[in-house]
């Protein structure tokens, strides 16, 4: 069976998304369409900005996500049996899949995006990456520091990424390598994502999301918040909700994809993140990726 899989944060790079523009009408006017409903030029972003401007996180989660949409509206071959996006590429699978219409799914992503980053600035927090240590050692130690952190993304076996205050995240690091860590590497993020700290942008994300409509998607999508299959509106609009300041379940996703079938897994858009932690997780698949339409 064929899997997609979407890219979250952390994807984006200077140029993404150009050669879609040059290569297709189609993206071309999705792009303008997209610059259009989000009030600013996306594209010049995406096309012309550095490094530093796609960091921001107003910018990077509509970059990702109209990346990703975009391929998947134009490509060849896009034809799901099941779908799952890590994190912020929850949204670009629902959007793929017609759960959400391109419209909604940008502009819940842009609230998304404002919404955390208003969080962010109400505490400094952090998150850092654990190499080499069980996702349950990772999470004793977590649970057993009084400060705030918590595993935030359960990426593959041996990553765990954790999330919380900067004194949670700073114990953590320094008491995670005696438990075994090879690594523990901070991350360069605006703060403490999948984590209690982004509480205050739940309540404002949450009447965005029950305020567009969710239709059944064509296939299922596997949420981050269960790691289950979905194709109640319902249940996809409160895991959606839930997923703000829950961990991404995304080792125990691939795992339960793979269990249902899926042998060829393939991830749609900017990077080849996704990839990498697939091939850790399901061995036995099939894993391949795509950013381009231009050899199509």
């Amino acid at each position: 069976m064929k899997a997609f899989v979407f890219p979250g944060q952390g994807a984006q790079y200077p140029g993404m998304g150009k050669d879609l523009y040059d290569h297709s009408p189609i993206a071309r006017e999705m792009f303008h369409r997209a610059d259009a409903l989000l009030g600013f030029s996306i594209t010049r972003m995406m096309f012309e900005g550095s490094v530093e401007d796609l960091k921001q996180t107003r910018v990077t989660q509509p970059a990702i996500f109209l990346h990703s949409v975009v391929l998947a509206r134009v490509m060849e071959g896009f034809e799901p049996e099941m779908v799952a996006g890590h994190s912020l590429g929850e949204f670009s699978a629902l959007t793929a899949v017609g759960a959400l219409s391109f419209e909604d799914g940008l502009l819940l992503v842009q609230k998304r995006a404002q919404a955390m980053q208003k969080a962010c600035e109400v505490e400094p927090s952090g998150m850092a990456a654990v190499m080499g240590l069980d996702d349950e050692t990772v999470a004793e130690v977590c649970a057993a520091i009084p400060d705030l952190v918590v595993p935030a993304n359960y990426n593959c076996p041996g990553q765990v990424v954790i999330s919380g205050s900067l004194a949670g995240i700073d114990k953590a690091c320094a008491l995670l390598p005696a438990k075994g860590a090879k690594r523990v590497l901070k991350l360069v993020v605006g703060g403490a994502f999948h984590s209690p700290l982004m509480e205050p942008a739940h309540d404002e994300l949450a009447e965005a999301i029950r305020a567009v409509r969710i239709s059944a998607p064509r296939c299922p999508v596997y949420q981050n918040v269960t790691a289950a299959p979905s194709v109640n509106p319902e249940t996809i609009s409160h895991n959606l909700v839930m997923q703000l300041t829950a961990p991404v379940l995304w080792t125990r996703t691939i795992r339960n994809m793979a269990g249902d079938g899926a042998s060829l897994f393939t991830e749609v858009g900017p990077g080849k993140a996704l990839q990498g932690m697939i091939k850790k997780i399901a061995p036995d698949a099939v894993v391949t990726g795509i950013e381009s339409v231009a050899g199509q």
